[in-house]
Order: structure tokens, then C-alpha cells, then sequence
């Protein structure tokens, strides 16, 4: 198998403030799995699983949506 295609959740996003609001700010985003037949390309049951990123760049921070769900892809770099 080449790739593999997750579906996760936007499940918080925490915003980090460095005091100077001239300046861009930081935010962390947590994903947890999507349940049900979504992810049956790499778990049989139940998902398992977290991914989070420290985001820098406010527009990549401003495209996730809590709540939101996302496809994550996994492929041979």
C-alpha cells in the first residue's frame, strides 16, 4: 500500500498569544479520529489516535474549523 487516507476532527484549537498583537500568533490544533467506516483503509475497528501541529502561519491556522473534518493523507515522501 502506497498511501493511506485518514478522516479526522478538528477537536480543539488553542490559540497561543506571545503579548505583542502587532505581531502573528501561534495556535495548536488537535485532530482525533472520525468513527465509523471513514477510516476502514487503516483500522479494522475502532480509530485510535491524535495529531497535533503548532501552526505559525495564520492563514493555514484560520483553515481548520473546530468541529471541522479533514482528510489526512499518508504517502512516501
Amino acid at each position: 500500500m502506497s498511501k493511506v487516507r485518514a478522516k479526522f476532527f478538528v477537536k480543539q484549537i488553542i490559540n497561543h498569544h506571545n503579548g505583542d498583537p502587532t505581531s502573528d500568533q501561534a495556535g495548536e490544533v488537535v485532530l482525533g479520529p472520525v468513527y465509523g467506516d471513514d477510516n476502514k483503509e487503516w483500522s479494522k475497528w475502532t480509530p485510535q489516535g491524535e495529531i497535533k501541529m503548532t501552526i505559525t502561519n495564520p492563514a493555514a491556522l484560520e483553515a481548520f474549523d473546530l468541529g471541522g473534518k479533514y482528510f489526512v493523507d499518508f504517502t512516501p515522501a
